[in-house]
């Protein structure tokens, strides 16, 4: 691992490319000369990567498939990789979206418990990935990138890294520096007024404390997004008393399975075909099967793939789809609240469908008419040492508080990011977050980010959304390796024209409704859409399947190539699937489908 002790190397003097120059205006050219290598050889690259999720550990396979002559280290501030799946242990705690579909399509896992996994078993998969794959030897687990600044001269990242172990703090450098700490890892208290005064068990769904005994206590559940959803039927059984705190009504959806089985989409028949006990877990025979038949196997995970690709047009405006299933989520919510008069009213939502992540909560609904449960919609003045004083004045005297109350969603870096138009935390606290296909930043050469502004976080499973991102990161940097260039950036224009097109889009969306959501900037009820990709999880996909090079921006390496000639790259004549033993030299005859 290199370590640079050497204070930070200045230099931010950019030099642009427009597209019609070479990154270099008009300055006068050395003398040209042929580059004396073979066409597509790869000039060595370091990468260093930020976070072991499930995005970093696709993009360790993906640059380790597709790019040779790099290091490549990922600096991951837990104990573990996993990320999501390492920090989030709460009782319930489990995934929204079916299981052999939140899974890497080039590691299908045969065994998994239920429809949808449990945490644990998710944290499992992703270990054992990076155990069989041998990718510990990449990642360096309690390390914390905490500064970065591009060094124009040099064409690198000049980082700051914390070894969180030691509080040792090094130097590093990179020429491509990538960003999968993802949006949801960021955790915070809830804004409330004496919160650190409580006397009694203060925990965060996202920093649960192993084996916490909530048992026979008395507590509150602050929260009713996805974690407070999931937590509640979980404790309810075995708490004393329970308060649940809600401050906007969200919509709960049926249980997935059954919604594909009576919307009739592509799942229904082969769901037929899969056993299942009452909690939805898959049987040992259907276990067997998944091993043994891999064409089922394969017709079951295409299935429920287009199911979720599918739900798209429940969210534009207008849609019958959009019409139909409002009504009919509102009467399964009635039928599952009882039909009480007061937990309808403050419970279903006015808002449209999707304007909220929506969410299936298997029997948190019915939890929440249970004899030791209370709901409790009035606003929160301030915590004190025995509880939570409401607006009121009224004291709810708690053993435990649960915060359920989400992440910091803003999409700005945990950590000084210095580019050539200054720090982005500061200029994404100026306004809106705007990004390029939501995996690059205008003015931020060789940086590429997983879930970046307008991702499709809400469009199905991150694991081949992450695989999508990652073919498209790898093929910019290997351009970049075998065709000279120091540095990449999408163009300010080229970002301009995307995001006005995300905000002409927007608001034909369920998404841009009135209603306070973590999908729009600052949560707030009327700011803009940041958090979502215009357009379905096919539209997306299809979107990165090749880079638009025209709307990338280059500088060409000065040092290499003086005369900074586009096409140095070309070589002495030669190419390298000609020249490499191990490559087919007439690949071409293989035919398209080769």
């Amino acid at each position: 691992m290199t370590r640079i002790k050497a204070p930070h190397a200045s230099g931010h003097g950019t030099k642009r490319t427009n597209g019609s120059t070479n990154g270099y205006g008009t300055a006068a050219k050395a003398p040209y000369a042929i580059r004396e290598e073979a066409l597509g050889t790869p000039k060595h690259v370091r990468i260093v990567g930020i976070g072991a999720g499930a995005s970093g550990i696709n993009l360790i396979r993906t640059v380790r498939k597709s790019m040779t002559n790099y290091e490549h280290v990922v600096y991951e501030k837990n104990e573990s990789v996993g990320g999501t799946w390492f920090e989030n242990r709460y009782p319930g705690c489990r995934c929204d979206v079916p299981s052999h579909n939140y899974q890497f399509s080039w590691r299908p896992n045969h065994e998994w418990s239920n429809f949808f996994s449990p945490a644990a078993e998710i944290g499992e998969y992703l270990e054992r990935i990076c155990e069989d794959e041998k990718m510990m030897d990449v990642i360096k687990l309690r390390h914390k990138v905490i500064g970065a600044t591009w060094v124009e001269k040099r064409g690198l990242w000049d980082l700051k890294v914390q070894n969180l172990e030691t509080g040792e703090e090094f130097r590093d450098e990179a020429n491509f520096l990538v960003d999968a700490s993802g949006i949801l890892n960021n955790w915070k208290w809830p804004d409330i007024p004496g919160i650190k005064s409580f006397q009694g068990d203060l925990v965060h769904t996202a920093s649960w404390p192993k084996d916490f005994d909530y048992a026979n206590k008395t507590v509150a559940v602050i929260g009713n997004g996805a974690s407070g959803i999931q937590l509640v039927p979980t404790i309810q059984p075995d708490v004393k008393k329970l308060y649940h705190f809600v401050r906007t009504p969200t919509w709960i959806i049926p249980p997935r399975r059954v919604t594909m089985m009576l919307m009739g989409g592509p799942a229904k028949e082969v769901l037929t075909e899969v056993e299942f006990d009452e909690k939805e877990n898959f049987s040992a025979a259907q276990i067997e099967r998944f091993k043994n038949d891999p064409v089922f196997y394969k017709k079951f995970i295409k299935a429920i793939e287009r199911d979720i690709g599918g739900v798209f047009p429940l969210w534009v405006n207008g849609s019958p789809a959009q019409a139909h299933v409002n009504q009919r989520v509102r009467e399964f919510m009635t039928a599952s609240l009882g039909g009480d008069e007061r937990l309808c009213r403050e419970l279903i939502p006015n808002y449209t469908l999707g304007c909220r992540r929506v969410t299936p909560g298997p029997g948190y609904l019915e939890a929440l008419r249970t004899p030791n449960t209370d709901v409790i919609t009035e606003g929160i003045a301030k915590v004190v040492p025995e509880g939570i004083q409401l607006e009121s004045g009224e004291i709810i005297k708690l053993d435990a508080i649960m915060c359920a109350t989400g992440f910091d969603g803003s999409f700005a870096p945990r950590f000084p990011l210095v580019g050539r138009h200054g720090n982005v935390q500061d200029l994404m606290a100026k306004g809106t977050p705007g990004g390029y296909m939501s995996l690059a930043l205008a003015g931020v050469p060789n940086y590429f980010t997983f879930m970046g502004p307008n991702a499709p976080i809400g469009h199905g499973s991150v694991f081949t959304l992450s695989e999508h991102v990652a073919r498209y990161i790898t093929r910019v940097m290997s351009k970049c390796q075998t065709e000279g260039i120091r540095a990449v950036v999408p163009s300010d224009a080229a970002v301009a024209d995307y995001n006005e097109h995300i905000r002409t889009f927007m608001p034909r969306t369920a998404w841009s409704a009135p209603c306070k959501s973590w999908f729009k900037e600052g949560g707030r009820e009327d700011g803009p859409v940041t958090a979502l990709h215009p357009g379905s999880r096919f539209h997306f996909f299809q979107m990165l399947e090749r880079v638009r090079g025209e709307d990338w921006e280059y500088v060409y390496d000065e040092e290499e190539n003086p005369a900074r000639n586009r096409f140095y790259y070309l070589g002495n004549g030669f190419a390298t699937k000609e020249l490499d033993p191990k490559a087919n030299p007439t690949w071409y005859l293989d035919g398209e489908d080769a």
